[in-house]
């Protein structure tokens, strides 16, 4: 204990130097109450032995005290039983609830030993495995070739924490029978008579409310969703639940009794998970490897959720682990990896250039569940796998397979691909997003430059033009209200950001300035209170060129902000094409039918009538494009809107005629050629 003491200010080991009476001498006398050097002796060290430690810091092995803790108790005694299983020594499991708290576990393995320890002689080796930390039969790899942890020293600590803890086993053709509290055992070793048909280990148990809490207690429905998921976990085992209807809640969905076999396994598993939810592609992605020589194997269960988050859910040798580790690492890089070698097989490298492992798993429902000798992990409580031969199993294993998932059904992995694909646009578009609020909080935001804003501070009651050009953008800046009208000039055709990907669309100025205009936000960032106006006109040329602009700019807020359509925000323009004139009679027409119409209708048959031909709203004078266009009292405006159940047929158009693959857009021109040819005769 020297060095303790120097540790902690002791003096016990150090050799007085001549000057170290002079230093005693000007050491001030400790405080009363407060210990001192003469305080701290040998007997302040105190050893604790047996399960003592446990009991005294539980927090050490099962990481506290609360309901979750609580719970790890009952996750230690089933784990034994599943490593049974899992070695093919045992094939049912039962759990009991019990009422006074009681849970018992029991299998039929091969039993716990009961014979003399060689080390202990005066004890058995179950007595050994239940009052001794660090005991057990997974130390040595012979015993066990997978396992959830080390024999002994889950079930001690359950023991240590248990009021009462009562062992039986059936070996040897033998029943045995001893029963412990709180750690130590109160009855020998007893042999109950012969049992020559049975086998195996049962462990009844009840946590003791002194570490635990007055009227602490198992919950029977946690026990049974994990006692369930064990059965799941391995295909080989049938687990057998009973609970004593009187600790039942009314109305709830656990049984009295129930039986547990799931030969699909983590398949099985999701499907019950996912509750028939929409899939992005499918079917899910399951499968599962055996190592040689049984050292080891490994099971997944994949599907992507077409309007859902995703989870991850991952185990090693049925223990959970719900901090991940190094299996779920391999997981996330195999199935990159392989999404990028399909989009390399396809042709789609570049798309796929700015996918991550978080695009990948964002919707992804996973399960997985490995199994191999001496795992490591993070903690007593085994919340995350730290083994490296994990993530290479893994990775190995599930890239293969996946592969060949991909290549079997191309239609799906596309849609995969591309679905991935929008994720990390997204992604990179909150990113973006995320700087422009960084750098806004520093200064004030500059509106863009060719905006002429009105000087109307409320949305209520304003509007935003926007037109093509600058020369449009001049004429639309003379005709407005400068109270309630504000202008926009776009230089050019907008991308078309239904085929342009995210790097585009955060390079273009153009959208970068209508977005700024806005100050909504865009995608699921939308925020309907900060829009700046509440119209927004769409007020191009009346030609085919000003309806392919219109067209952009619609597909611009259907894909950015589906909201503003939904909410009835966005307009179209209707400015003339013509003007007719007789005298000092004028009027408008909007197109070619409409010049006809007015030709036949408007006019008496004397005089000439003067026709005039709007090259662009910018050759317009100030007051027509007023009076036709701009003015609330005289204009005419046709509102952007979505029925509800024309929605998909609308996402199909937008995709067809404006998506990334030409080929749509191809067979949309030869299912119409027939009308372009009417169009033409006409």
């Amino acid at each position: 204990m020297a060095s303790n003491g120097d540790l902690f200010g002791g003096s016990a080991a150090r050799k007085p130097s001549a000057a170290a009476p002079a230093r005693a001498a000007e050491r001030k006398p400790a405080r009363a109450g407060t210990p001192g050097e003469a305080d701290y002796t040998a007997a302040s060290i105190e050893v604790l032995e047996g399960l003592e430690p446990v009991r005294r810091r539980p927090g050490m092995y099962i990481g506290g005290t609360d309901e979750t803790a609580l719970h790890h108790l009952f996750a230690e005694v089933i784990d034994n039983a599943m490593d049974e299983a899992v070695a093919r020594h045992a094939t049912f499991i039962e759990v009991e609830m019990q009422a006074g708290g009681w849970c018992a576990v029991t299998d039929n393995g091969r039993g716990i030993p009961v014979d003399p320890h060689p080390k202990f002689p005066k004890k058995s080796a179950l007595e050994v495995i239940m009052t001794t930390l660090h005991a057990g039969g997974k130390f040595d790899s012979g015993a066990y070739q997978t396992s959830g942890g080390l024999h002994g020293v889950g079930v001690s600590v359950v023991n240590a924490l248990s009021e009462r803890l009562e062992v039986e086993v059936w070996r040897n053709r033998t029943q045995y029978r001893q029963a412990f509290e709180r750690g130590h055992a109160v009855t020998k070793l007893e042999t109950v008579g012969p049992a020559p048909n049975k086998r195996g280990t049962r462990v009844r148990f009840r946590p003791d409310e002194q570490i635990f809490g007055k009227g602490a207690a198992l919950k029977p429905a946690r026990v049974f969703r994990m006692a369930r998921s064990k059965a799941y976990l391995f295909g080989g085992v049938e687990i057998r639940w009973k609970c004593d209807p009187a600790l039942l809640e009314p109305g709830a969905s656990v049984p009295a009794e129930a039986v547990f076999h799931f030969p699909g396994g983590l398949k099985d598993y999701l499907d019950q998970d996912i509750g028939g939810k929409e899939l992005v592609a499918e079917p899910m992605f399951v499968g599962k490897v055996e190592k040689p020589g049984g050292h080891g194997s490994l099971e997944w269960a994949v599907a992507w959720l077409a309007e859902d988050d995703g989870f991850v859910h991952s185990y090693c040798n049925t223990i959970p682990t719900p901090d991940g580790g190094t299996h779920e690492s391999g997981l996330r890089v195999a199935l990159l990896r392989g999404l990028k070698d399909h989009a390399e097989r396809v042709g789609q490298t570049r798309r796929a250039a700015q996918i991550t492992t978080d695009d990948v798993m964002a919707s992804c429902a996973a399960l997985i569940s490995v199994f191999f000798r001496e795992p490591e992990f993070q903690g007593q409580n085994k919340s995350r796998l730290m083994s490296t031969e994990a993530s290479r199993l893994v990775e190995n294993a599930v890239r293969d397979s996946f592969d060949h998932w991909l290549a079997e059904r191309p239609s799906q992995a596309n849609r995969l691909l591309d679905w991935s694909v929008e994720r990390a646009e997204e992604r990179l578009r909150r990113r973006a997003e995320k700087d422009v609020a960084r750098k806004t909080a520093v200064r004030k935001l500059r509106l863009p430059g060719k905006l002429a804003d009105c000087s109307n501070n409320a949305a209520q009651g304003s509007e935003l033009f926007i037109v093509e050009g600058d020369s449009a953008g001049g004429s639309a800046k003379q005709a407005r209200d400068r109270q309630t009208q504000a202008v926009l000039p776009l230089r050019g055709k907008i991308l078309n950001v239904a085929n342009a990907g995210r790097d585009k669309l955060a390079a273009n100025q153009t959208i970068a300035d209508l977005t700024q205009a806005l100050g909504c936000g865009t995608g699921s960032h939308y925020k309907e209170d900060d829009l700046r106006y509440e119209r927004v006109i769409i007020m191009t040329d009346a030609d085919v060129d000003g309806a392919h602009i219109a067209s952009l700019l619609i597909t611009f807020f259907w894909r950015q902000m589906p909201k503003l359509i939904d909410n009835g925000h966005l307009f179209l323009a209707v400015p003339p094409l013509y003007r007719l004139t007789q005298g000092a009679k004028s009027v408008y027409a909007r197109d070619d039918a409409d010049k006809e119409r007015l030709l036949a209708s408007a006019f008496s048959g004397r005089g000439k009538v003067e026709i005039s031909r709007f090259k662009g709203l910018g050759e317009m004078p100030m007051k027509d494009l007023k009076e036709t266009t701009m003015d609330p009292k005289r204009r005419a405006l046709l509102r952007v809107a979505v029925l509800p159940e024309d929605r998909e047929t609308t996402a199909d158009a937008v995709e067809r005629l404006m998506g990334s693959k030409p080929e749509a857009r191809f067979q949309f021109i030869q299912e119409r050629a027939a009308l372009a040819g009417d169009l033409l005769d006409v």
